[in-house]
């Protein structure tokens, strides 16, 4: 009774692996069953051995022909082709860059013009107004009615002025990246008045009266101030408002020792009267020609950053795990904004608010990648800050007012417009 039961009732397994089809596990077309022999289910491990093979069958996951077994016709080095490999990779990634790179000289050279405009107005526009032509007969022609107005006036005037744009401009944009601080600024976080307060106290106290003499002084204070403004303001965990609030209290303090020395001091008052706001009318060939190696080189070292410092903000570990080394891009920051400050100090006396419009003008239509912020900036801050100057001639003329006091109103407005904003995203 019990054997006529068993040979009624078929084992399951081999029942189960009857219904597979073949297709899942010899890789043949698909919905074609297979018969299992009779004697399978006699033999011994037949039903766990077919049982697994059914089990890995069923959990094989379908599979597709690879690209590279394809056939195809079209040549292995067609650029953008889908299907071939490498080829759209390297199609895709050379029409980005043509993308990227046709804006970027279109805009570098929209700004080129914008900053040959404002040096036509610089060398034209004064006491006395000169026509274009005037102003091409007075750079050379000796003889020229305008020589002397042009070329031994306005051309230091406006070369100087070219050479400090460039240095605020960059350096507040690496300044920025660094930081990772909207408000940071050279003349802001108070840099600018370091350079000022040690190159009036080499003035006053060693009687150091050229400027290759006191420029190294005012590399020294703006150092000094840069360490001390980021440790006053919280190290690592600073944030922007107490970076601003730090800044501002040196940059009291400082110039308050300033206006203290120059008028305790008479000699430091003639030698060093325009630090106290900034100003390009005592500017000659000589201060050009003496401030221009400092700032080619802090400039230089500043593009070699900016790819170091894109890795530095997305935060330490990421930039290690990138290849880069956050404290040796930090040290190479510091150096290049101690260079470019201290030598615009130097030659011109503090600017303020230069080096933070700029970089977020410039950031609003480039986005934040250093690469093409720092060459805009070098650009546009020069343009910006020869208009600022041409715009105080005019306003005070036959006087006219410092560029210094045009740079801190104008800026003094984007200032509280751009704390605003930040409080608000930081709400």
């Amino acid at each position: 009774m019990r054997s006529a039961q068993s040979a009624q009732s078929p084992p399951p397994t081999d029942a189960a692996a009857g219904d597979v089809p073949s297709a899942a596990a010899n890789g043949g077309p698909t919905g074609v069953p297979t018969a299992v022999p009779a004697g399978a289910a006699d033999a011994p491990g037949a039903a766990s051995g077919s049982g697994d093979r059914v089990r890995s069958a069923q959990s094989a996951p379908p599979t597709r022909a690879a690209a590279s077994d394809v056939p195809t016709a079209v040549p292995p080095d067609a650029p953008g082709v889908p299907g071939v490999p490498g080829a759209a990779t390297s199609g895709s990634r050379t029409e980005r860059g043509t993308r990227r790179r046709v804006p970027l000289a279109l805009g570098i050279a929209a700004s080129c013009a914008l900053l040959a405009a404002a040096v036509l107005l610089s060398l034209a526009l004064g006491a006395r107004d000169l026509s274009v032509g005037q102003v091409w007969d007075g750079l050379v022609d000796r003889n020229s009615t305008g020589y002397v107005v042009v070329h031994e006036m306005r051309l230091p005037r406006t070369l100087l002025g070219l050479l400090v744009g460039l240095a605020l401009g960059v350096a507040g944009a690496v300044m920025q990246a660094v930081t990772r601080n909207p408000l940071a600024d050279p003349g802001l976080l108070g840099i600018n008045a370091g350079a000022s307060a040690a190159a009036v106290s080499a003035i006053a106290f060693f009687d150091v009266h050229v400027f290759t003499g006191y420029v190294w002084f005012a590399f020294a204070g703006a150092a000094v101030v840069s360490v001390l403004v980021y440790v006053v303001g919280g190290g690592r965990g600073a944030t922007p408002a107490r970076l601003a609030l730090a800044g501002a209290a040196l940059n009291a303090a400082l110039y308050s020792y300033v206006q203290a020395v120059m008028l305790v001091d008479p000699a430091a008052l003639n030698a060093a009267r325009f630090w106290g706001n900034g100003t390009f009318a005592s500017a000659d060939m000589d201060t050009v020609r003496k401030v221009a190696p400092f700032i080619a080189v802090g400039l230089f070292l500043a593009l070699l950053l900016a790819r170091p410092l894109n890795a530095l903000a997305l935060g330490d570990d990421a930039a290690r795990a990138l290849g880069g080394r956050p404290a040796r891009t930090r040290a190479g920051a510091v150096a290049a904004v101690t260079l470019l400050c201290g030598a615009a100090t130097a030659a011109c006396g503090p600017l303020v608010f230069v080096g933070l419009i700029l970089p977020h003008a410039v950031r609003a239509f480039t986005g934040p990648d250093l690469r093409t912020v720092l060459p805009y900036c070098a650009v546009l801050t020069p343009a910006v800050l020869l208009l600022a100057d041409v715009l105080g001639r005019l306003v005070a003329r036959p006087s006219e007012i410092q560029v210094g006091i045009v740079c801190s109103v104008v800026g003094g407005v984007f200032f509280l417009v751009l704390l605003r904003r930040v409080k608000a995203v930081a709400a």
